[in-house]
């Protein structure tokens, strides 16, 4: 138990630090290729700090826990709006004013949406992993021109050019790309394992385990990228990343069981996980939204909300299990 617990935190510290090499070396060649800073951030900084979930999906259906990849997806997209935005409005209440991100919300929702139209059989099958895949192209390329529409005038094109440094070399950047990417792969099966064998060893079932300790391990990219981000003012920025996060959860992240592993998924997910996600999905587009003009903002009071939902939800996980 004591190697399992050990592979799990050192997997969890080599993630965060590989996936902030994997990003900067993305975002390195992007510049070099021409790219501006809102498309990278928009693209390869917001769905960069998923590449964990997606890596440790695929290694988790690899070796046959679709629970755990479909776990990791939602369970990620809950700690992300729960417990990111919620900790980061308790720090730093985030006012949001990006047009870009407005528009991003009814994206997400409806991709949300449309996910939950193929999970309502109740299976996962490679189909389906096909059309989230298929339906991750088709998002990027909306979200891509929803960038390009406002590369001037919208506030979150401006957080992005101060926030994303000059490139290095197109050699240090690509060094760095390929190392962070080995880091992750190296890393998701070190946590995969790990938290595998303390699921048996708890009796816990892999579904649960993705949503809970490898869900809130896999968004520390997203909670220390949030944080910083509102620390320096930049609450686009904060609430880009997780709304980019999201999408690449539902479609990249999840399609990872459908299309290694694919099968039955536990009626949890229907009638527990999948709507919480919903719900909240909703209450932070409430919140960001605004009313009659004004920049939609997120309130210490509503983030003190967020996080007690998510502890609340943590708490009926283990109610269920030890029932």
């Amino acid at each position: 138990m004591l190697e399992s617990v050990l592979a799990i935190v050192v997997g969890f510290a080599l993630l965060v630090w590989g996936a902030d090499r994997f990003v900067a070396g993305a975002s390195g060649i992007a510049r070099h290729l021409g790219v501006s800073p809102l498309i990278i951030g928009l693209t390869i900084v917001g769905f960069g700090t998923s590449a964990p979930e997606v890596l440790v999906s695929a290694v988790a259906a690899f070796e046959g826990n679709r629970g755990l990849g479909v776990g990791n997806a939602l369970g990620s997209n809950i700690a992300n709006v729960a417990l990111v935005v919620g900790a980061t409005a308790l720090v730093m209440p985030l006012l949001v004013q990006s047009n870009v991100l407005r528009r991003e919300f009814p994206v997400l929702l409806v991709t949300m949406f449309a996910v939950l139209a193929l999970l309502w059989d109740k299976e996962l099958s490679r189909i389906d992993g096909v059309l989230l895949i298929s339906g991750m192209i088709v998002m990027i390329v909306l979200v891509v021109r929803i960038g390009q529409k406002s590369q001037v005038d919208d506030p979150l094109a401006a957080e992005f050019n101060l926030e994303i440094p000059p490139p290095l070399k197109m050699s240090y950047s690509a060094a760095w790309f390929a190392l962070g990417l080995v880091t992750l792969l190296v890393s998701s099966q070190a946590l995969v394992w790990g938290a595998s064998n303390v699921a048996q060893a708890m009796g816990i079932s892999d579904l649960v385990i993705g949503l809970t300790i490898v869900a809130i391990g896999t968004s520390l990219p997203e909670l220390a990228a949030s944080i910083m981000g509102a620390l320096k003012n930049e609450h686009d920025i904060a609430i880009g990343n997780i709304i980019g996060s999201n999408m690449f959860n539902i479609l990249a992240v999840m399609a990872m069981p459908g299309l290694i592993e694919p099968g039955a998924i536990e009626p949890q997910v229907l009638s527990r996980d999948y709507p919480l996600m919903l719900v909240l999905t909703l209450a932070l587009w409430a919140m960001a939204h605004g009313m009659h003009g004004r920049p939609g903002k997120v309130t210490r009071t509503e983030g003190g909300f967020l996080l007690a939902a998510y502890i609340s939800y943590l708490v009926w996980l283990y109610m269920t299990e030890v029932a």
